[in-house]
C-alpha cells in the first residue's frame, strides 16, 4: 500500500504532494531523499536507484523529463507493483497534458490531483486506463480553460461515471461512439549497442514495442500472431491481453481499448548485427590531439537510415577543439559535447569528421578518451526481425481495414574509442 506520492522538480522542489492514505507522510522524507541523491548520484535523480530504503520508509522513484515521481511506504510490499504503478502514472500525465517537465505540470496542478485521485484509491491502484480516465476527467484544452475563468470553474470532474464502469472489460467503453473500423498495429524498437575500441560488437539488444491504435466498434476480439514468437523475452502485456493463449500457443487474444495503447514489451537479445558502424581514432602527443571519425553503413536494413548523429564529450583538459566534417554539421555545445548531425548517409561518399584537441599547457597526451554515442532512425523495419503473421479481428458488423509499420531507433549505442 502507498502511503503518498510527491512530484519533485530538478532542484529538490515539491511541486505535488499527494496523501493516500490515513497516516500522513512528513515532506521531511522528500529533503532526506534529495540528500541521498546528492551523495549517491552527484544530483542526477535518473542515475538512482528505483528503489531505496530511508530509516523510516521504503522509497520507489522514477525519473521523466526533469520530474522525479516518488512513492513512499512504511510497510512492505512488492516493489515492482509500485514502480509500474508510478511509470503509469507518468504515461497518463503525458497522455493528457502532451507532454511531462516541470513548467507543464505548475500549470495544471488541478488536474494533475485529480488525476491522482482517480488513479489510487486508499493507496491501492484503482483506474488506470487513459481512456476510462478521460470520461471520468475532461483533459484540458484552450475552451475549457477559458469557460473555467469566465465561470470561476476549477473542476473538470465529470458528473456520471464512465460506460466502462458497467462494462465486463473495464479499459473499455460499453458504446464506442464515430468508430472508423480501422486497426493500426506499429512495432517500436530501441537498439541499445556496445562496440569495443577494436571496433567488436561486446553487446547488442532490442527493446521494443508493440503500440496499437484501435477504432472498431462494439466489443471486437483480436488475435494476433508473430512469424517468430521464440526470439522475444522478457514480455509484459496489456492487462486487456489474456494470458493463456500466449503461454500455449504464442497467441495474443485481446478486447482491445478505444484508442492509442500499448499492447506489449519485450526484448530480444544477443543480436549480432548492427546497421552503421562508427570508426573513431584519437592518437595525441605534444600535447595534441588529432581526431579521426567515419561512419558508414555495415548491414543495410532495406530502408532509408536517418536522423544519424554522433556525439562525445569532449575530455575535461581541452583548451580549444578545431573540428570540421566533409558532410553535415558539427557544434560544440555550451557543455563541452561535440555534437556532429549527418541525416542520412549519402551515396557517393562515406562522412569522416577530422581536427584537433589543444591540450592544456603540460599535459604531453590524452589518458582520458571519450566514448562515442550514436543515435540514428529506420522508418518500416524491425531490427530484431520480430514480424507479425496475421492479426484477425471478430465482432465487428464489417471487416476492418489494418495497417501495419515498424520502426527501430537508436538507444544506448556506445562505440569505445
Amino acid at each position: 500500500m502507498l502511503q503518498c506520492i510527491f512530484l519533485l522538480s530538478d532542484s529538490g522542489e515539491v511541486m505535488v504532494e499527494k496523501q493516500m492514505a490515513a497516516h500522513c507522510v512528513d515532506r521531511a522524507i522528500c529533503a532526506w531523499f534529495w540528500d541521498y541523491v546528492v551523495a549517491h548520484a552527484a544530483g542526477d535523480p535518473s542515475k538512482v536507484l528505483q528503489v531505496v530504503v530511508s530509516p523510516t520508509h521504503y522509497l520507489f522513484q522514477i525519473y521523466r523529463n526533469g520530474v522525479t515521481f516518488l512513492a513512499c511506504t512504511q510497510v512492505e510490499m512488492a516493489p515492482l507493483m509500485a514502480v509500474e504503478f508510478l511509470s503509469r502514472v507518468a504515461d497518463v500525465l503525458t497522455d493528457y497534458l502532451g507532454d511531462l517537465n516541470e513548467d507543464i505540470i505548475k500549470d495544471n496542478f488541478v488536474i494533475v490531483y485529480q488525476i491522482l485521485d482517480e488513479m489510487m484509491d486508499n493507496g491501492f491502484p484503482l483506474t488506470t486506463e487513459p481512456n476510462i480516465l478521460k470520461e471520468m476527467i475532461t483533459p484540458p484544452n484552450i475552451v475549457n480553460k477559458m469557460l473555467n475563468v469566465v465561470t470561476g470553474k476549477s473542476s473538470t470532474l465529470g458528473s456520471k461515471l464512465p460506460d466502462a464502469a458497467a462494462s465486463f472489460v473495464p479499459w473499455r467503453r460499453t458504446t464506442v461512439k464515430d468508430a472508423s473500423n480501422e486497426v493500426y498495429v506499429n512495432i517500436v524498437e530501441e537498439l541499445d549497442a556496445c562496440v569495443n575500441r577494436e571496433g567488436v560488437l561486446v553487446k547488442c539488444e532490442a527493446y521494443g514495442e508493440v503500440q496499437v491504435n484501435c477504432s472498431l466498434p462494439g466489443v471486437p476480439e483480436l488475435t494476433m500472431s508473430f512469424a517468430n514468437p521464440a526470439i522475444i523475452n522478457d514480455v509484459t502485456f496489456h492487462p486487456c491481453v489474456r494470458f493463456r493463449p500466449w503461454e500455449s500457443n504464442q497467441i495474443l487474444s485481446f478486447v482491445p481499448p478505444d484508442g492509442q495503447f500499448k499492447l506489449m514489451s519485450y526484448r530480444v537479445q544477443k543480436l549480432k548485427k548492427t546497421p552503421i558502424y562508427v570508426k573513431p581514432q584519437l592518437t595525441s602527443d605534444s600535447g595534441n590531439c588529432r581526431v579521426s571519425v567515419m561512419v558508414g553503413i555495415r548491414n543495410d536494413p532495406g530502408k532509408p537510415i536517418d536522423s544519424i548523429t554522433v556525439q562525445f564529450q569532449l575530455p575535461p583538459l581541452i583548451v580549444s577543439a578545431d573540428l570540421t566534417a566533409n558532410y553535415g554539421t558539427v557544434d560544440i555545445l555550451a557543455d563541452k559535447t561535440c555534437l556532429w548531425t549527418i541525416g542520412q548517409i549519402p551515396k557517393d561518399k562515406a562522412p569522416a569528421l577530422s581536427g584537433n584537441l589543444r591540450l592544456e599547457e603540460g599535459l604531453a597526451q590524452l589518458h582520458a578518451l571519450p566514448t562515442f554515442q550514436v543515435k540514428f532512425r529506420i522508418m518500416g523495419v524491425a531490427l530484431s526481425g520480430l514480424q507479425i503473421d496475421k492479426l484477425d479481428v471478430k465482432n465487428t458488423p464489417n471487416a476492418p481495414y489494418k495497417g501495419f509499420r515498424a520502426q527501430t531507433q537508436a538507444g544506448k549505442y556506445e562505440v569505445r574509442s
